[in-house]
This record gives C-alpha cells, sequence and structure tokens, in this order.
C-alpha cells in the first residue's frame, strides 16, 4: 500500500514561501480511518471542506477495484458523514468527468461518492456540492507524463483502447 505525502508537503512549502502570513497545519491522515477523520473534525472545527481525497488512476482501478472502493465511495462517505456530525456549512465534493456515464471502475466509484453526497444534501443542514474535473494536464493522473516518457525513448505514442478519444 502506497501513501503519497509529497505532495502535500510541496504545498505546504509553496503555502509558506507565497503567503507568508498565512496560519495553517498540513496533517496527515487517511479518510478510511473513521477515527482519524472524526479526530481531525473535532480538532479544527471546519466551515467549509473540500473533499479531494481519491485514486485516479483508471488502470490501476480496474486491477484493484475494491481499492476504488474504499476509498473513493467509503472514504466519502466517512467524510461526507463527519462533516455533517460536526456542522460543517459547506462540503464540496470533488469529482471526475469519468463519473459521467461510468464506464469503469474509478468513474463508478466516484459516481457512487456524488449519489451519496447529493443524498445527504437533501436532509442535513450542511450544503453539498459536487464539482467534476477533467484531466488537467500535467496534473497528478494525466497522461502527458506517459506520452513524454514514450516520446522520449522515440515512441510509439499508446493509448489506453482504441476506441479512446483524447481532447488536449
Amino acid at each position: 500500500m502506497i501513501k503519497a505525502e509529497s505532495p502535500l508537503y510541496d504545498l505546504e512549502i509553496e503555502l509558506r514561501d507565497t503567503y507568508s502570513n498565512l496560519v495553517f497545519e498540513p496533517v496527515i491522515g487517511d479518510v478510511c480511518d473513521k477515527v482519524r477523520v472524526e479526530k481531525l473534525f473535532a480538532t479544527y472545527n471546519p466551515t467549509v471542506v473540500f473533499h479531494a481525497a481519491a485514486y485516479k488512476h483508471v488502470p490501476l482501478m480496474e486491477l484493484n477495484p475494491t481499492q476504488a472502493i474504499d476509498v473513493n465511495v467509503q472514504g466519502t462517505r466517512i467524510v461526507a458523514d463527519s462533516a455533517v456530525a460536526h456542522g460543517v456549512e459547506r462540503f464540496v465534493l470533488v469529482s471526475t468527468d469519468k463519473a459521467v456515464n461510468p464506464t469503469n471502475v474509478m468513474g463508478a466509484s466516484k459516481r457512487i461518492a456524488e449519489i451519496y453526497v447529493q443524498s445527504l444534501g437533501k436532509r442535513r443542514a450542511t450544503k453539498f456540492v459536487t464539482t467534476r474535473f477533467g484531466n488537467v494536464l500535467g496534473s497528478n493522473g494525466s497522461v502527458i507524463p506517459l506520452f513524454k516518457k514514450q516520446i522520449e525513448k522515440g515512441g510509439p505514442v499508446t493509448v489506453t483502447d482504441p476506441e479512446v478519444t483524447r481532447f488536449l
């Protein structure tokens, strides 16, 4: 099992360099660890939550579907339920364009997460919003680093499926 704290460290450095007066504390946690999530909500009492923790690599999730469900569905449920229990005003679920008519485990798991938070929003004071993003060039999970490596090696540039359409 791999957990990557490096992006959090990079963000911490960037925030400290850019906003020297900003007071914040980076914390490490697992969205599937209900005790840790509850402790963080109780400690920090957030008013707004941006929930972006998710697995994003389609081929890896096809090979590891239970992990996709655990993190993308159960992790979302744990964080969303904690937000409600602690009176969070707004909860923003960062989802993916792959949740639209999902054709793979990753997209389906994110769609289930969307449906869950939408159902909570109908019955709770917490306002739930879902936003979907497509691949951002060069971002974590983007195909661009793979294409770049393939080009540097002289090709070929591959796609995951002959029927896939890439918009760049």
